[in-house]
C-alpha cells in the first residue's frame, strides 16, 4: 500500500486538498450513520403504511444494521485490497441506488429487502471513510481529523432524528430514504475529482465472500430468533432450533476463516492485541446501549407524549449538538490526555445517563424527564467515537487500516443490532405483563389509546433503559482492559507496517 501522508509543513494547496478529502470522508460517514437513525422518527408512519407488527417494526432498523455489521469486515478488507477511492465509489453508488428503491417500497418485505441492500452499501462505504483519514493524516493532525470524523458520525445519529421528523411531517416517510440520493451523487462527483487512489489491486488476493455471507446469515438468524419470541416462547422448539441454526452458521464462519479461506476477512491472530480487543469490546457494549436510546425515545415521544414527527425531530436537536460538542472536545483533549481517560469519562457519563433515563413516566415532560439524561448520553457518545477509533487503529499497520476500521464498526453495529433485538423483545414482554397479556394487550401495545397502555409501554421502555445502563457499566469496567499508554500501540503499528 502506498501512502501519501501529510506533514505539519504541508503547503496551502495540500492543506486545501486534505480539507476537501476530510470533508468527503466525514459527509459519507455522516450519511451512513444517519441512515440508522433517520428512519426512527418515521417508524410509526412506516409501520402503519406497510403494516409492520409491533416487534416486526424493528426490522426497518435491524435489516440495515445487521447487513451493515455482517459485511463491514468485507468492506474493510476491500478498501485494503482494491483501494479506497474505488471501494468508496462502489459503496456510494450502491447505497444511493438502494435508498431510491426503498423509498418506493410498497410492502414491508420490499422495504426490508432494500434496507438489507442499503446495509451492504454502507458496509463497503464506512470503512473506506476511516481508511481515507488514517492514510491521509499523520502526527498532530490525525486526532483533529478523527475528531471531525467522530463528530460527523456521531451527529448523524442525532441529526437523523431531526431530519427524519422534518421530512416525514412536511413530505412523507419515503423521503427519509430519498434524501440519500442527492447526497450520494455529490459525493461521487467529489470523490472522482479530489480523492486520489492510494492502493492498487494485489494479484492473488481475493475477498472472502463466503465468510461475509456466513457471518451475516448467522447474526440475522440469531436476531430473528430473539425477535420472534413474541410468538414463540424462549424455551419453545422453534426458538431453540432457530438459535441453534444461527450459532451453527457463526461456528461455520469461524471454521472457514481459520481453516478454509485463503484470504480470510480477519485472521484470528489480529485479535492478539489488547488495544484492538479492549476498544472493540467497549464499542460493542456501548453501541448496543446507544441504539436502544434512539429507538425507544422516538416511540416514547410520539406514542406516549403525543409529539408529532416534526416535534420529535426537533426534540433530538440538543442531542445532536451535544454529540458534536463532545467530539470536538475530544479532538482537542486527546493529544494532551490520551484516549484512555476520555473513554473512561464517556462510559461513565453513558451509564449515569441511561439509569437517569429509566425514571420515565407516562405523564412525563420532555424538558423535565428526557432532556437532561438524553443530552448526557449524547455527549458521552461524542466523547467515545474518536478515542475508540484511535485505539483500535493505532496498533495496526496502514495496510490493515481498513480491516481495523471494519472490525470496530462491526463491533458497534453487531452490538447495536443484538441489543435492540433483545431490548425491544424485553420491553414488549414487560409491557404485556403489565397489561395482563392476551390478544387485547397486544392490540393496546400496537395502538396505545388508553392510559393503561401508555403506562405499560413506558414501563417496558424503563426496563430497557435500566438494562442499557447495566451494559454501559460493563463497558466502563471493560475500559480497564485497554492499556493506558499509547507507546506500545505505536510500536506495534511500526512492527505491523514492516510486516506488510
Amino acid at each position: 500500500m502506498i501512502c501519501a501522508m501529510s506533514s505539519p509543513e504541508t503547503s496551502p494547496d495540500t492543506k486545501r486538498r486534505d480539507s476537501i478529502i476530510l470533508a468527503i470522508a466525514c459527509v459519507a460517514q455522516f450519511m451512513v450513520v444517519l441512515d440508522v437513525s433517520v428512519v426512527n422518527v418515521a417508524l410509526p408512519s412506516i409501520g402503519r403504511a406497510l403494516h409492520y407488527s409491533p416487534t416486526g417494526l424493528q426490522w426497518v432498523v435491524n435489516a440495515y444494521v445487521l447487513s451493515f455489521a455482517g459485511f463491514l469486515l468485507l468492506g474493510g478488507r476491500a478498501a485494503d485490497i482494491y483501494g479506497r477511492r474505488r471501494v468508496f465509489l462502489f459503496g456510494v453508488i450502491l447505497f444511493s441506488l438502494t435508498s431510491l428503491i426503498g423509498g418506493f417500497a410498497v410492502s414491508s418485505n420490499m422495504l426490508t429487502g432494500a434496507r438489507v441492500a442499503q446495509g451492504l452499501g454502507g458496509a463497503v462505504l464506512s470503512p473506506a471513510t476511516l481508511t481515507i483519514i488514517i492514510t491521509t493524516f499523520r502526527g498532530p493532525r490525525l486526532p483533529k481529523a478523527l475528531g471531525a470524523w467522530g463528530a460527523m458520525g456521531g451527529a448523524g445519529g442525532a441529526v437523523g432524528t431531526l431530519l427524519g421528523g422534518v421530512l416525514t411531517s412536511l413530505l412523507s416517510w419515503r423521503w427519509v430514504l430519498f434524501i440519500n440520493v442527492p447526497i450520494g451523487i455529490l459525493l461521487s462527483i467529489a470523490a472522482v475529482v479530489y480523492l486520489p487512489e492510494l492502493a492498487t489491486h494485489t494479484p492473488g488476493r481475493k475477498l472472502d465472500v463466503p465468510g461475509a455471507v456466513l457471518v451475516t446469515a448467522g447474526l440475522s438468524t440469531v436476531v430473528y430468533a430473539i425477535v420472534n419470541t413474541d410468538t414463540h416462547a424462549w424455551g419453545s422448539s422453534t426458538t431453540m432450533l432457530t438459535l441453534a441454526i444461527g450459532f451453527a452458521l457463526l461456528i461455520a464462519f469461524a471454521l472457514v476463516e481459520q481453516f478454509v479461506a485463503k484470504d480470510p476477512l480477519v485472521s484470528f491472530s489480529f485479535f492478539n492485541n489488547r488495544y484492538v480487543n479492549g476498544s472493540n469490546l467497549v464499542m460493542f457494549l456501548i453501541g448496543g446501549a446507544f441504539f436502544s436510546m434512539w429507538y425507544f425515545l422516538t416511540l416514547y415521544l410520539q406514542e406516549i407524549l403525543g409529539m408529532s414527527a416534526l416535534r420529535t425531530g426537533f426534540a433530538f436537536a440538543p442531542m445532536a449538538a451535544a454529540i458534536i460538542i463532545g467530539a470536538q472536545l475530544t479532538g482537542r483533549a486527546m493529544p494532551k490526555l490520551g484516549p484512555w481517560k476520555i473513554i473512561l469519562a464517556g462510559t461513565t457519563f453513558a451509564a449515569v445517563g441511561f439509569f437517569w433515563l429509566s425514571f420515565l413516566t407516562a405523564s412525563g415532560k420532555y424538558w423535565v424527564d428526557v432532556f437532561g439524561p438524553a443530552v448526557m448520553i449524547a455527549f458521552a457518545l461524542g466523547l467515545l467515537f474518536s478515542p475508540l477509533a484511535a485505539v483500535a487503529t493505532s496498533s495496526v499497520g496502514h495496510a490493515q487500516a481498513g480491516l481495523a476500521s471494519g472490525v470496530l464498526n462491526s463491533a458497534r453495529q453487531i452490538g447495536g443490532s443484538l441489543a435492540l433485538a433483545i431490548l425491544a423483545t424485553v420491553a414488549v414482554d414487560a409491557s404485556l405483563k403489565q397489561l395482563g397479556g392476551g390478544a387485547i394487550a397486544h392490540r393496546l401495545i400496537y395502538s396505545p389509546t388508553t392510559q393503561a397502555a401508555r403506562v405499560a409501554l413506558t414501563h417496558g421502555y424503563s426496563v430497557a433503559f435500566i438494562i442499557a445502563g447495566c451494559v454501559c457499566t460493563l463497558g466502563l469496567i471493560t475500559t480497564f482492559t485497554i492499556p493506558r499508554s499509547m507507546a506500545g500501540a505505536q510500536a506495534l503499528a511500526a512492527a505491523n507496517s514492516a510486516a506488510h
